[in-house]
């Protein structure tokens, strides 16, 4: 690859060079639109085209929407490039940064081929004078991660901080490690930090943490949770409520109810202050894990915080009293709940239909269906089952195939779902009359 000549001043301007793909048009209008002029991904057709253009619009040429018109229609790499230097020997066109941002992000989405890398690219840049920036180092790693190029991203990360002395800045380092730990592994993502980063000279900071924090909580994996808030510690970051809450979150999830105690405690003792989510965390964290007394002592800490229990904070220890099998408590809370001017919403409708029903309270149920019926209230899939089961276990059929009726026209379960519970609710009834 040969430097190309460059006739002016080339612009300082780093704008981001989309690398979706833009679909040509044929119905274009504009002969000189880049769209309408690309049809073919082959260099001597775009050059034949090129040339055509230039002789008869030398004046309204745009050359870097041409170049991306190239690429967009397929073009390899290495005829990209080729193309450039084509439009530079014949027309008086100086390549700036956003042209050589055009090349670097077809290489990254291109599959390698003969040579053609991001980091040839890269070095295309340097050749013509404009060394690589973190700009560089986020268009490529964004192209790269988007064509599901991960370990090429991290490679080249550290090859830009490396051989360029380009490091990418904190957003395009946390963009790559919440990527691997989407697309790869939490383990893919430690091996990035702890070794092409660290050799690149990179270090995890807050948000880092959190992403990491927020992954290691989505797999249920609370103790690596507890040591990366250490970690955090130790680098000198302090935990925010988000984090705690997160952690503590992730405890409800496995109905570790003492677990999210600790959490909340450690909190208080490093000077964080709970918020509305952390009580309610905590509420619904106990009232799962069937502490619901310690539940309602934690909602009288929240009144004397100026924090006013909300229709979550009730939703969740009624949510508790049903699985204490205190049914009519739960009732009580419901009233207590509307007179302090919290409205229930679906999660709580649902709560309530299928304790109820489980508590072979049918008639109680019944009325709460009513008034979700009436208020247009989806069910979700525990109530509607349960208060189907139920339903058929009485031999009250044709109600069951309301609620089925109801399931439906509200969209609230796919269609099969909705047919296979009431089909084993009626299997179940009809097994039971024939044993009498």
């Amino acid at each position: 690859m040969g430097k190309i000549p460059l006739r002016v001043k080339p612009s300082k301007l780093l704008p981001q060079v989309s690398p979706l793909p833009l679909q040509p048009n044929p119905k274009a209008k504009n002969p000189t639109s880049p769209l309408s002029l690309f049809q073919s991904h082959l260099l001597s057709d775009a050059q034949k085209a090129f040339d055509s253009l230039l002789s008869h619009h030398p004046s309204s040429l745009d050359f870097n929407s041409l170049l991306q018109a190239f690429c967009n229609a397929g073009a390899h790499p290495d005829d990209a490039i080729a193309f450039l230097q084509h439009m530079s020997r014949r027309a008086p066109f100086s390549p700036n940064r956003p042209t050589f941002h055009i090349l670097l992000v077809q290489a990254c989405l291109h599959p390698l081929r003969g040579g053609s890398s991001p980091l040839s690219a890269v070095s295309f840049m340097a050749e013509n004078n404009f060394p690589p920036t973190a700009a560089t180092a986020d268009i490529a790693v964004r192209a790269l991660c988007s064509a599901g190029r991960e370990e090429d991203a991290c490679e080249l990360l550290r090859l830009l901080s490396v051989q360029f002395s380009a490091p990418p800045d904190s957003f395009t380092y946390n963009f790559l490690v919440r990527h691997l730990c989407k697309a790869r592994s939490l383990a893919a993502a430690h091996e990035f930090i702890n070794g092409i980063g660290f050799e690149a000279g990179l270090k995890p900071d807050l948000v880092t943490f959190t992403i990491l924090i927020d992954a290691v909580c989505a797999q249920r994996n609370l103790r690596e949770a507890t040591r990366l808030l250490k970690a955090m510690g130790e680098a000198g970051f302090k935990p925010d409520c988000y984090l705690y809450n997160t952690v503590m979150k992730g405890y409800c999830s496995i109905g570790n109810g003492s677990e999210v105690m600790t959490v909340y405690n450690r909190m208080k003792d490093d000077g964080v202050e709970p918020d509305l989510v952390s009580y309610n965390t905590l509420v619904y964290g106990l009232s799962k894990a069937g502490m619901t007394e310690q539940a309602k002592k934690v909602m009288a800490v929240m009144a004397e915080k100026g924090l006013r229990p909300d229709t979550v904070t009730y939703t969740a220890i009624m949510n508790g009293l049903f699985r204490k099998g205190r049914a009519l408590e739960a009732i009580r809370l419901v009233e207590e709940m509307e007179d302090n001017g919290c409205s229930p919403n679906e999660c709580t409708f649902n709560t309530m239909l299928m304790g109820l029903c489980k508590a072979k309270l049918l008639d109680k149920g019944m009325e709460v269906y009513g008034q979700m019926r009436d208020a247009r209230v989806k069910l979700e899939s525990g109530a509607y089952s349960a208060l189907v089961r139920v339903l058929c276990r009485q031999d009250r059929v044709a109600e069951a195939y309301s609620v089925f009726d109801y399931a439906l026209e509200s969209k609230s379960l796919p269609d099969v779902s909705a047919y296979l519970s009431l089909e084993s609710s009626l299997k179940f009834l009809r097994k039971m009359k024939e044993q009498g």
